[in-house]
């Protein structure tokens, strides 16, 4: 098995699974953030991936700091599991200009503009930061397509 090179992302597992999300992100939060500058923090509620996250560093030596430091550590009386991620986080594409959306049968778009009937096209931007100052999750706004339409509302 080949060794996953350093990357921003850190894969964790055997979390927790009987934990409120909100509550397992915060905790991830304030344990991970001692490290460096957290971009994202992203769990999930579905069962196969309940007891998983995926912490999101500003930079490769924060991620590097976490691992070694955080390897084995008690968390929520289990010892975490930390690897790196195998695959370059949307948070991190965003920023470097390579995210691409997949479509639902995988393949990938060239465009973040989704384009619906009647002329609208409904684009995904940040919803703001939430309280700890980090991005939030993205929301879908409709806008025209064209200039010209935006003179008829």
């Amino acid at each position: 098995m080949s060794e996953i090179p350093p990357s921003q992302t850190l894969y964790l597992q055997n979390l927790p699974a009987k934990i409120n999300m909100e509550e397992l992100r915060a905790s991830l939060y304030h344990l991970f953030v001692t490290h460096g500058e957290i971009m994202d923090i992203v769990t999930k509620k579905a069962n196969e991936m309940r007891e998983q996250a995926f912490i999101v560093y500003e930079d490769i030596a924060s991620a590097t700091t976490a691992k070694r430091t955080l390897d084995g550590f008690s968390f929520y009386d289990r010892p975490l599991k930390i690897e790196y991620g195998k695959t370059k986080s949307h948070v991190v594409a965003k920023l470097d200009g390579t995210y691409r959306l997949r479509s639902l049968d995988g393949n990938k778009k060239e465009s973040t503009a989704v384009a619906t009937s009647s002329n609208k096209v409904m684009k995904r931007e940040p919803a703001g930061e939430d309280e700890d100052g980090r991005p939030s999750k993205m929301v879908r706004r409709e806008e025209a397509e064209s200039d010209d339409d935006d003179d008829d509302e």
